[in-house]
């Protein structure tokens, strides 16, 4: 059953006529009854009487209201689509780690709410996984995370590379690590530490850096936001690794101090993913070429939080 069989149909059932119905949809006559005729053997019924008046069958009753709200729906569904298409998309949906959403994400936003003034825009501080489990279920447009290959090998995703950055130690200014240049993993090991919940990429990341040194995680706390983690490290001998571009404020705040780790060093490297399918939408592709421009490198973050420490 295809829907130009269905309007044929309707057109005939209305106009009551195969001529008539013709000149209303711009077709030949016997284009019309091709397509009656052509749904009356799919469905194994007649639907019309022929005569000098087209009248309904008993069949031809049932389809009408039925053929009706198919029609209608597939109008709208088409009217929806092309307005999709056309960039007339009523909002766009980001999910995003916190560190990106407070130091990369602000200008963009900016900058796209002027150029899309008509699109709301809404963005969520989720951890990494969490943001690619709600991209796969088409909660979200795309999701700023933590690289995790295993959760984007999936063909119909875009995975945008971003930067990369260091992991480091925050801590308390009077702990006993700040007197340390770098911090080695055994050390790290000695202590208790303040991670992120399940669902944050950088708990997982963690983790298996501690397993790979043969080290031992003392996981004391599960915290999600930066402002609570700075305020217990500051409290006594906790421990939090966190990304470079996390630990901006913390270069500011005289009780507290940031060390690397021993070489090598961790890192993590920040991506954007996206589908394909959503990229060829304006307002989504619009927002991921602001990304792909404003987004600093690693570099950028690197001195942002250097004027961070001198000031």
């Amino acid at each position: 059953m295809r829907i130009e069989q269905l309007q044929a149909f309707l057109a005939v059932a209305d106009c009551g006529s195969f001529q008539a119905a013709a000149r209303q949809c711009q077709l030949t006559q016997s284009t019309i009854s091709r397509q009656v005729q052509a749904l009356e053997a799919e469905l194994d019924a007649p639907l019309l009487h022929r005569g000098a008046r087209a009248r309904l069958t008993v069949a031809g009753e049932c389809l009408l209201p039925k053929a009706r709200r198919i029609c209608s729906d597939w109008q709208q569904v088409s009217r929806d689509v092309a307005d999709l298409m056309a960039g007339k998309q009523p909002e766009l949906s980001v999910a995003a780690i916190q560190s990106v959403c407070a130091q990369v994400l602000p200008p963009i936003l900016q900058q796209f709410c002027q150029e899309w003034p008509h699109v709301q825009l809404r963005v969520t501080a989720l951890g990494s996984d969490r943001s690619l489990k709600v991209l796969r279920d088409g909660l979200v447009d795309m999701a700023i995370v933590m690289q995790n290959p295993r959760l984007t090998l999936q063909p119909e995703m875009v995975v945008l590379p971003l930067y990369e950055e260091t992991v480091e130690v925050l801590m308390a200014a009077d702990h006993p690590l700040s007197q340390h240049e770098s911090i080695s993993w055994e050390d790290l090991g000695r202590f208790p530490h303040v991670v992120f919940k399940d669902g944050y990429g950088m708990q997982r990341i963690v983790q298996q850096q501690f397993q790979a040194h043969g080290v031992e995680l003392q996981a004391a706390l599960e915290l999600n936001t930066l402002d609570a983690f700075r305020g217990v490290v500051r409290q006594g001998n906790f421990l939090a690794l966190l990304p470079r571009s996390a630990l901006i404020e913390s270069h500011r705040d005289a009780g507290l101090a940031i060390r690397p780790t021993a070489s090598p060093q961790l890192t993590r490297q920040v991506v954007l993913v996206t589908t394909q399918d959503r990229l060829v939408i304006p307002p989504i592709q619009r927002f991921y070429e602001l990304v792909q421009t404003l987004v600093p490198q690693q570099s950028g973050l690197q001195q942002v939080a250097a004027l961070a420490a001198i000031g």
